[in-house]
């Protein structure tokens, strides 16, 4: 099978190390040599176990994981990455089996694609988490936190924690879906702005993918003052984030402003019950 090349990557991802995970091995080398054209750094593997070592000798940008495969399958493997880090995960699932698209989001993956896809799709996608997983340099970047239930998301490391729960690990999913919460409280968002802001595309009707991953955020954010009740839904519109948020951000200069965002939660409720 011959593939049209890729355009070269751009520099910034160029070093971008990439692993993928197919136990089908024409598939694998076939990935393996398409995204080497374009410019990535690629380790392949056929099972969790060697997954295992190429972590252990380097860890990646990203992770591309098959879930059909003999042994352990992608969905078990995926479950155990995101146990012990935030590596973006994208995961290949067959077409039509939408149960391992929501389990793979459940398990913690950063987006999906179904069998057979275009090779320059599956580019375009690696591509898009890596563009999102970036972040601004320390030198020049603006610090901004979102205070709210006594929890704190800062962008500067794109991290969530609290004085009474400490640090807790987001994917690069999760901090889009909280960050495009707590920069619009009160403000219902439709599944698709969800999706834009997660996956930087919309999601089709049956598409639970959106669902799932609020249903994880809300166990999340449940370990803190009021975390059930944070995220509520409006029927047949979307989500809203119905709690007061504090906002501090830290010019490069050193000058701090804070500002305060109040959730109009209560009106939407009436408007929409």
């Amino acid at each position: 099978m011959t593939i049209a090349a890729p355009q070269p990557n751009d520099t910034h991802h160029r070093a971008a190390n990439v692993i993928v995970v197919d136990d089908d091995h024409d598939l694998r080398i076939l990935l393996r040599d398409y995204l080497l054209q374009a410019g990535y750094a690629v380790r392949a593997a056929a099972s969790g176990v060697e997954l295992d070592q190429l972590i252990a000798e380097a860890q990646p940008d990203v992770i591309v994981l098959d879930v059909m495969m003999p042994g352990e399958d992608g969905l078990s493997i995926c479950r155990r990455v995101r146990a012990a880090s935030s590596i973006p995960i994208l995961m290949l699932t067959a077409v039509g089996e939408a149960t391992d698209r929501v389990v793979g989001i459940e398990m913690g993956a950063d987006d999906y694609m179904a069998k057979p896809f275009m090779p320059r799709e599956l580019l375009a996608r690696l591509r898009a988490i890596l563009r999102r997983g970036a972040t601004p340099t320390a030198v020049s970047a603006r610090r901004t936190r979102y205070f709210f239930s006594g929890w704190i998301l800062d962008d500067y490391d794109c991290s969530l924690h609290s004085n009474q729960h400490g640090v807790m690990r987001l994917t690069g999913g999760e901090y889009r879906l909280l960050h495009a919460f707590v920069s619009a409280p009160g403000r219902v968002l439709t599944r698709d702005a969800i999706a834009q802001a997660v996956h930087g595309r919309p999601v089709d009707a049956l598409d639970r993918s959106v669902d799932v991953a609020v249903s994880r955020m809300r166990k999340k954010l449940a370990a803190g003052e009021d975390g059930p009740n944070l995220i509520k839904s409006v029927h047949a519109l979307g989500y809203v984030f119905a709690g007061k948020v504090d906002v501090q951000v830290e010019e490069p200069s050193g000058t701090t402003r804070t500002a305060s965002i109040t959730s109009h939660y209560t009106d939407i409720q009436l408007a929409h019950h």
